[in-house]
């Protein structure tokens, strides 16, 4: 059976990374993070997205297989 844990995991890890990349690479562009204060928002979310990806991936190593 499917544990929906496995494609919300992989639907925010990879757009987690997709994310760290962008903000990692316009990180220095001032005039993007004017409107946020000066902070690099993509860089920021995608950090939380791919550590709430991980999570939810190891959620689904981590509990018990059935008998």
């Amino acid at each position: 059976m499917l544990d929906i844990k496995i494609p919300i995991g992989l639907m925010f890890f990879v757009f987690g990374v997709i994310l760290t990349i962008y903000g990692f690479i316009s990180r220095n562009d001032a005039e993007m993070y004017q409107k946020s204060f000066s902070h690099n928002v993509n860089l920021w979310m995608g950090g939380l997205m791919l550590v709430f990806g991980a999570v939810m991936l190891l959620l689904v190593k981590r509990r018990k297989p059935k008998t």
